[in-house]
């Protein structure tokens, strides 16, 4: 069996031949310093037009079939409550509605200019209408309701029927806040009388409010919040914010998956994959004061400086010795994108201290490792059997950095950690997993498998090329459960089809996972302005240039891959999976590749078989009454709600007690035992960053109580042939 440090030497070529494939391009973009916004707006259309029709998997032709739906999505993204434009506003815009392919071939652009300046008059219009109605007291005794999915009304005809759907949208937000601290008060109520029976005295600090002071404490939170909407908006959705989403407009277009970053958002996307960041070392929160110091990481430039508490409120950001940004309004994530940049460079964060006094702090921008997004893992007793359990965020990858981290290589080091504590078994969680490296899935299958082929990759022009692990052996070979649901996609879905193909381990969790069978490389517009090519002049497309396919042939797109064992699953019947998404592409196959399913110390077959048959005679009441209460609960989301005080509260009642029903059933009695390897034990008990110790203490205690976990870990039983289950 192969070791892990023989495992990264053998397969260290594969990476160089990788980024040949799934590497970022530099697409052809002259710039001029000294062109106007509009021709710049105008060039870079022309090219992410270019782009798509030439070098996307399945590229839409760019007609007036294809300018009526960018007409469409872009108003909707814009609006996507239909409260701001009227169909007045539709109607008058609806001169470009097959003008817009021209724009994308090169003519002038008139339609988002248009939109856009519409835009701005309609959302201070409605600041204006938000700011009138909340001055006024909410009479909940009006039999009326509203529809909160925008996709089952139609756009105000007027500037009349505009003033009632922002009514109705505020009056619902209003009464919802009203009914929270309706039974705040009752349960603080019920505390104090309990207390001062218990005392025999009185407690004074309790303040009792009636129904009407309630409404204007609701009121006031609600108009609070739609000020800070509204300030953002002014703040941050300037004319380059707007012409983007015009941009991921088109883009959407083609399918759900390619995307159009402006240069700052092309960073993030890096440093999501990548895990590294160059930043300041804190961890940023928001509250009614505005952006503040959550708290601050040890080692780190705010640490270091010593200037810094948490609750520190930040006021403005300036990049050195530039004219700082006032970040009134400013949601976290885009004032974390001020502070972030290249290493080295300068930021200047002015501060409110609590006491009310105002400094400008310096600060020089160093790499920081987010490591709480790695691979981490935990060992769970059950009876007199230790079982290894791994939780895999992302499949990261950081190719800009020679000594980046990889998650293929994290997990074979949790592997061994494993192993030390001599688990029998190991179970790998996907869940929530969205994918990232084609590269690192194709490694990390390699762990578990003896060799062969991962996964196929077809191009555009009907290419096929096969990628495989290579390296005979594997660093585990014991029993082996992979956890996914809807929201595991695309490297996750290879991952788990190429378990289940080569009949290596059980997958379990819900009926399927996402269903994206789609590979996407990032092409960038502009000359880099970094030393990395990490952000670039223009931007950069995450284009959709390949399918990918199980090796039995079948493609993951729309279908995903189907579980070996369903668990019971609270967004099941809701709508977020790639078939949901009109744009998704289509569900294809081609040939099988030839591989060798996996001969171990068990028959999965018949594991399989023996856990259905289990399964189909402990069918009980619970289940169905899940599934019913889950069929009710997914069907609200398009229905009216009431704004009527009792019908409000009777459906509230219901939704809460349907909820509650389904959340006992998915509730484990028992915590499970959970503690990390004896080598992490310094991480999570005597860690110098107390915050992130807080939260890795956390984290083992959910593991302990979820259930799906825990049932998976039941499943294991099946592989000890000297047992039938584990009860």
């Amino acid at each position: 069996m192969r070791t892990f440090m023989t495992y990264v030497k053998q397969n260290k070529w594969k990476f160089f031949a990788t980024l040949l494939v799934i590497g970022s391009l530099i697409f052809a973009f002259k710039s001029n310093p000294l062109e106007t916004t509009e021709l710049r707006h105008r060039k870079l259309l022309s090219a992410v037009g270019r782009l798509l029709e030439s070098e996307h998997y399945s590229p839409r032709k760019v007609d007036d079939d294809f300018s009526k739906d960018v007409f469409e999505a872009y108003l909707k993204s814009l609006d996507p409550e239909k409260s701001y434009f009227t169909q007045e506003d539709i109607s008058a815009l609806k001169k470009y509605q097959t003008t817009i392919d021209n724009e994308i071939h090169g003519d002038n652009i008139e339609f988002e200019p248009a939109v856009s300046k519409l835009y701005d008059i309609r959302y201070k219009e409605a600041k204006l209408i938000a700011d009138s109605i909340l001055k006024q007291p909410f009479n909940f005794n009006v039999d009326d309701s509203v529809y909160l999915e925008a996709d089952s009304i139609s756009y105000p005809k007027n500037n009349k029927e505009r003033y009632d759907r922002w009514y109705k949208l505020i009056k619902y937000r209003t009464l919802e806040k009203y009914v929270s601290l309706m039974d705040d008060r009752d349960a603080q109520s019920k505390k104090k009388n309990t207390a001062d029976s218990a005392k025999g005295t009185a407690n004074n600090k309790f303040v009792y409010k009636s129904e009407s002071e309630l409404e204007v404490d609701a009121r006031a939170s609600v108009a609070k919040s739609y000020h800070k909407k509204f300030e953002s908006l002014d703040k941050t959705f300037n004319e380059e914010k707007k012409f983007d989403a015009f941009l991921n407009a088109i883009t959407g277009l083609m399918d759900p998956h390619t995307d159009y970053f402006a240069p700052v958002e092309k960073r993030s996307f890096t440093e999501q994959m990548s895990g590294v960041i160059y930043g300041i070392g804190a961890q940023l929160g928001a509250d009614d004061n505005g952006v503040k110091i959550a708290s601050i990481t040890p080692g780190g430039p705010a640490w270091k400086s010593g200037q810094f508490v948490v609750n520190d409120v930040i006021t403005k950001i300036a990049q050195g010795a530039e004219e700082p940004v006032d970040i009134a309004g400013y949601e976290v994530t885009d004032a974390v994108k001020l502070i972030r940049g290249d290493l080295g460079t300068e930021v200047r964060l002015t501060v409110k201290k609590l006491d009310g006094t105002v400094k400008v702090i310096s600060l020089r921008r160093e790499k920081i490792v987010l490591d709480e997004g790695y691979a981490r893992s935990a060992v769970i007793t059950k009876g007199n059997d230790k079982i290894g359990y791994i939780l895999l965020p992302d499949f990261y990858a950081d190719f800009d950095r020679e000594e980046g981290a990889r998650c293929s290589k994290d997990i074979a080091a949790e592997v061994e950690k494993l192993k030390a504590e001599k688990v029998k078994s190991i179970i790998i969680d996907i869940r929530y997993n969205g994918g990232g490296s084609l590269y690192e899935v194709v490694q990390m299958v390699g762990l578990f498998i003896n060799k062969g082929p991962v996964v196929q990759i077809r191009d555009k022009d009907g290419r096929s090329q096969v990628l495989a692990d290579e390296t005979a052996g594997a660093i585990y070979d014991g029993p082996l459960v992979v956890m996914v649901n809807e929201f595991s996609a695309s490297a996750s879905e290879i991952f788990a089809a190429a378990i289940q193909d080569y009949k290596r381990g059980l997958i379990v969790g819900s009926t399927s996972t996402y269903g994206k069978g789609t590979v996407q490389r990032n092409v960038a517009f502009g000359k880099p302005l970094d030393s990395l090519g990490i952000q670039t002049e223009y931007g950069a497309v995450k284009l959709t240039f390949q399918k990918f396919y199980r090796i039995n042939g079948s493609s993951t797109q729309r279908k995903g891959v189907a579980s070996d064992v369903v668990f019971p699953d609270e967004y099941e019947l809701l709508k977020y999976r790639e078939k949901d998404n009109p744009s998704a592409l289509p569900w294809d196959q081609i040939q099988s590749s030839k591989y060798q399913p996996w001969v171990g110390s068990y028959n999965l077959d018949n594991i399989k078989q023996t856990i259905n048959t289990q399964q189909q005679k402990e069918v009980d009441s619970n289940t169905l009454k899940f599934k019913n209460n889950l069929q009710f609960v997914s069907t609200q989301i398009y229905a009216p709600v009431y704004l009527k005080l009792d019908k409000y509260l009777a459906y509230k009642k219901k939704l809460q007690a349907v909820m509650k029903e389904n959340e006992q059933i998915l509730k484990l009695k028992d915590s499970m035992q959970v503690v990390p390897a004896k080598v992490d034990y310094d991480k999570f008990y005597n860690n110098p960053d107390k915050p992130k110790q807080e939260r890795y203490q956390a984290w083992l205690k959910m593991v302990a109580k979820d259930k799906q976990i825990s049932e998976s870990c039941k499943l294991l039983g099946y592989f000890n042939p000297t047992k039938v289950a584990v009860k």
